[in-house]
């Protein structure tokens, strides 16, 4: 029994659904995602929006959460937004950003520029004495995700002295070194 599935989803204020066929398209002040969808069953009751499996086969309790959850990721985007931040540890590496241009100082020969999709908002904090945070702040939950994890991608935080991209709040596994 899906206890997420059967949970209903609440349509915020300024947020418009339409539901087509297999395809649900979420409107708000951010942005406009869709979402296309099979094997359960979505519909617009009085302010919210209910997901209903139609048999009780594998694949239908596989599908019934997932798409719950993925409706109500849409819901909060457009209404709220989502944000991830990145810290950057270690001596000398920088972040510095020129619109959609994000330019990484890692510790390599050179730096690493990468150009980011027009949904994703990017903000460099460069604080004396702290370490720089880059900021990614989009309506689509999936893009924001997937861009933090290719930056993050780009230098993993080692285990011995932590330094590498890490997620701000992230709890690294540390290793003692060598003892003499």
């Amino acid at each position: 029994m899906s206890r997420i599935g059967n949970n209903p989803v609440a349509i915020p204020e300024g947020v418009t659904v339409e539901i087509k066929e297999n395809i649900i398209t979420v409107k708000g002040k951010l942005g406009e995602l869709t979402q296309e969808f099979s094997g359960v069953e979505i519909k617009n009751e009085d302010g919210q929006i209910l997901v209903a499996r139609p048999s009780d086969s594998k694949e239908h309790k596989s599908k019934h959460g997932l798409y719950r959850s993925l409706v109500d990721n849409m819901m909060e985007g457009v209404s709220k937004g989502w944000t991830k931040e990145l810290e950057l540890v270690g001596v000398g590496y920088r972040a510095s950003n020129q619109g959609q241009k994000l330019d990484l100082a890692l510790g390599f020969s050179h730096n690493i520029v990468m150009n980011l999709a027009p949904e994703v908002k990017i903000e460099t904090i460069s604080e004396k004495g702290k370490n720089p945070i880059v900021k990614l702040t989009s309506h689509d939950k999936q893009l924001v995700g997937q861009v933090a994890a290719k930056i993050r991608s780009f230098r993993k935080p080692e285990p011995y002295k932590g330094k590498g991209v890490k997620f701000v709040g992230e709890q690294l596994r540390r290793k003692a070194g060598k003892s003499a």
